[in-house]
């Protein structure tokens, strides 16, 4: 391995070691009491060094939200074995519902903590396409859903809010213990789906009311 090669490598494990620590902090005392400076004491480091390679704690914390996209779409590449679309969209659900209960800390910083999206607001152009990758995809599903008329068709943008509405609530309330008296954690999956059958045999009727 080259110079250039070594200092490479050290910087990637630079970060690394900044993004681990950061995530320890995140769960061990809350977003709002992480500091660059407790992050530079954790990896032994001066909080110069965090510095250049964040400017502030929620860039930090925008790189941990796309790591847990990262995460999230490695579990949906099974996704591609199951032909049939509507059994693929169950599936999708049961991905998202154990992505956020096995990794809640991933959860929190991707779908609740306002740093992530402060840092995109602040970007030159407002980019979330990790975000839109994942609901594009739930779009694209309920495309194929609809065409092959195995659910009724709605107007795909209401349809995606609703779906995605509904396993993001139970997910939120299972992860921050709101849900276990009506819910027990080995029942949301099986929740998920009665609550997806209802909604996607409604959803038609509904419009058509307006």
């Amino acid at each position: 391995m080259g110079i250039a090669e070594r200092k490479e490598k050290q910087k990637q494990d630079i970060k690394k070691m900044i993004l681990d620590a950061s995530m320890q902090l995140f769960i061990e005392q809350g977003f709002e009491h992480v500091t660059m400076r407790k992050i530079a004491d954790l990896i032994e480091y001066s909080p110069t060094t965090v510095y250049l390679y964040f400017k502030d704690k929620n860039e930090i914390f925008f790189q941990l939200h796309e790591l847990g996209f990262q995460k999230l779409v490695e579990m949906n590449k099974n996704l591609a074995e199951i032909q049939n679309p509507l059994l693929r969209l169950y599936k999708m659900g049961e991905n998202y519902i154990n992505f956020g209960m096995n990794n809640p800390e991933f959860y929190d910083v991707m779908f609740i903590q306002r740093a992530p999206m402060e840092v995109l607001a602040q970007m030159e152009v407002c980019d979330w396409s990790v975000g839109d990758t994942a609901i594009d995809a739930l779009k694209n599903l309920l495309v194929e859903c609809m065409d092959k008329g195995l659910i009724q068709k709605a107007p795909i943008e209401a349809v995606a809010m609703a779906i995605w509405g509904m396993v993001h609530g139970l997910v939120s309330l299972a992860i921050r213990e709101r849900l276990n008296k009506m819910v027990p954690k080995e029942h949301i999956i099986p929740v998920m789906h009665s609550s997806l059958n209802w909604l996607l045999g409604t959803i038609d009727s509904s419009f058509k009311r307006e």
